[in-house]
């Protein structure tokens, strides 16, 4: 949260320039009685399996047949290849089809021991039918299958892909569907499976509810991440080289209760924002007692450290006779939490903010930052704390690549400080988050240094700390402002100004993402009563803003699936707990406009 109005430096997308390539004339022949389709997984139906792609994803919408297509999106240096290798028979005739949508859209083969071919289309705003042939040569026996984007271009799509002609002798066949799905365990965020082996399988898929999240070489399973008193349906599959086989029959399981992260007293819909309880700048000193009804949560900005790497956190109240005329009592003020408290609200000491870097190295700082905080709302008498860190304060080590097992120590000490704490005080304890964009949603097309290096370290830094608390965490309000674009679920990039990016943005929360486009590395969805979504109170709280009318549009789509404009989301969530904004002090200064939007709409 920024203190003065000044923007934060921006992640901007890549751009490249386009460069033009000649098309190459496709042949075609017709196919023989004994030909098949060679193509595994050609559409798509079992997400990427069968391919290996630089970028892409499966989406449900727009597809060409089935319930599944590829989209994938290139960059300035990298063209978003899909390609898989198959089997084939030495000097044979083969066709090789698909359908994409998009601009400049290749479909080809390689390796095929005569002419490599390759056809392409420099514009479909539908679908539309691409085909070509070769013949092999009298010593092939693999083909590779490929198709691509243009550096650069946007982002395209591509369904139902198929190579016709005879198979090769080691081609094979897929398996069989696995029998004997059954539950081994269910707990309130996980479910135990297991199931029969299958001939000849080297691998298994489970299906959540249709969509696959996992993929395992042996017969049982957890999935986790999960919500609470849920009942969700699970299938596997079984797969080797020759493909995957259908999937099995379908078993329920129902999660327990849990604790849900909190207090079960909040309002269904609740109200978020950040008092400058220490400090004012230009938006003037609010006292805690003035703050209107409508803040169902407060947080006090802000504990910061004695030093970046101390763990010592303090809290110093902004004083009358300082930048603050008109500030109470430090005696008025702990009598104002305590009326708020009567009252049904919760009181948070906000711990970073702009200026605030907590980076915990050592156990030491660790063990520090639970003294000082623990001191500071036992002093106050609050309830809980929120976790603001900001700029520099999370970031990945290069060999810390699984955000369900991070090994940073300042991670992992984080970590660790919050569950002690979150044990200390119980289940009544409060406990939010306000990260910015590039440490979560930013980790759907990177995470730390990436695989060959060279990224931000702090790329999607804060998913394994949201994943490490999810049972414990209350509240998940990312600041979707001060932002550059971030790349949505539907693989394009979405910019701050209206209600296209907080639908975006909050989508991928209440959906789950693969983080850097792994798809065996899915960031879990959170429940919809622990996400509200963070928004600048006026144009002088940051940039980002929205007027009301945005904000209504946001709340419409995303609870009912009305006015989403260009963005399908992957869901209804009316349960969705509500907004938080940067600041009470910025929304006095613009005459409450923000509190009245929200009071408004859930009122």
């Amino acid at each position: 949260m920024d203190r003065a109005r000044r923007p934060r430096s921006v992640l901007a997308a890549l751009t490249a320039t386009l460069l033009a390539v000649p098309a190459l004339t496709a042949l075609s022949s017709p196919a023989g009685a004994a030909d098949a389709d060679l193509a595994v997984n050609g559409g798509f139906e079992s997400g990427l399996t069968g391919w290996t792609c630089t970028a892409g994803t499966t989406v449900d919408s727009p597809v060409h047949g089935g319930r599944s297509a590829l989209r994938a999106t290139p960059a300035g240096n990298d063209n978003a290849q899909c390609a898989q290798t198959v089997t084939v028979q030495p000097d044979a005739q083969y066709t090789l089809s698909g359908y994409v949508r998009g601009s400049y859209v290749y479909l080809g083969a390689n390796g095929t021991g005569t002419s490599d071919v390759s056809t392409w289309t420099q514009s479909a705003p539908d679908w539309q039918k691409l085909s070509t042939t070769f013949r092999t040569g009298p010593t092939t026996t693999k083909v590779t299958l490929y198709t691509h984007g243009w550096y650069g271009t946007g982002a395209y799509q591509a369904d139902d892909l198929t190579l016709v002609g005879p198979g090769g002798s080691g081609t094979g066949q897929p398996p069989a569907a696995p029998a004997g799905l059954r539950t081994t365990s269910v707990t309130s965020s996980s479910v135990g499976l297991s199931w029969s082996a299958v001939t000849g399988a080297t691998s298994y898929a489970l299906y959540r509810d249709g969509t696959r999240v996992q993929n395992v070489t042996g017969t049982s399973a957890t999935v986790s991440g999960l919500a609470a008193s849920t009942a969700y349906s699970f299938q596997v599959t079984a797969a080797n080289a020759a493909g995957e086989s259908p999937r099995s029959t379908a078993v329920t399981a129902t999660t327990g209760a849990g604790t849900g992260g909190g207090p079960s007293d909040l309002p269904a819909h609740a109200l978020v924002g950040y008092l400058h309880a220490g400090f004012a700048n230009g938006a003037g000193y609010t006292r805690l007692a003035d703050v209107p009804d409508s803040w169902d949560v407060i947080d006090l900005a802000f504990g910061e450290p004695t030093s970046a790497i101390s763990g010592d956190i303090r809290f110093n109240r902004c004083s009358s006779g300082g930048e603050c005329p008109g500030a109470e009592s430090d005696a008025d003020f702990k009598a104002a939490i305590k009326a708020k408290q009567a009252a049904g609200k919760k009181v948070l000491i906000s711990i970073g903010g702009q200026n605030g870097q907590v980076q915990l190295t050592t156990t030491a700082a660790r063990d520090a930052f639970v003294s000082s905080v623990s001191k500071i709302i036992d002093t106050w008498g609050l309830d809980g704390l929120d976790v603001d860190f900001e700029g520099h304060s999370l970031s990945l080590n290069a060999d810390d690549t699984d955000f369900k097992h991070p090994t940073t120590p300042v991670v992992v000490n984080l970590i660790s400080a919050l569950k002690t704490l979150k044990a200390k005080y119980g289940t009544k304890f409060v406990l939010t988050m306000a990260p910015e964009t590039f440490f979560v949603q930013n980790g759907y097309q990177f995470y730390g240094t990436g695989k060959w290096g060279g990224q931000d370290p702090r790329c999607g830094a804060y998913l394994p700390v949201i994943h490490a608390l999810r049972e414990d965490l209350t509240l998940l309000h990312v600041q979707d402002y001060n932002s550059g674009p971030i790349m949505g679920l539907d693989n394009q990039y979405h910019s701050m100004g209206g209600a296209d990016f907080h639908i975006a943005m909050t989508d991928m929360l209440l959906t789950g993402f693969p983080v850097a486009g792994d798809p065996d590395n899915v960031f879990p969805p959170l429940r919809p009563d622990q996400v509200a979504i963070g928004m600048p109170a006026s144009t002088n709280a940051g940039n980002g803003y929205v007027s009301p009318a945005e904000v209504t549009k946001t709340l419409d789509c995303l609870t009912k699936k009305t006015d989403c404009g260009s963005y399908t989301t992957h869901g209804t969530w009316p349960a969705l707990r509500g907004l938080m904004t940067w600041s009470i002090n910025w929304d006095r200064f613009s005459s409450w406009q923000f509190q009245k939007t929200f009071d408004g709409y859930f009122g």
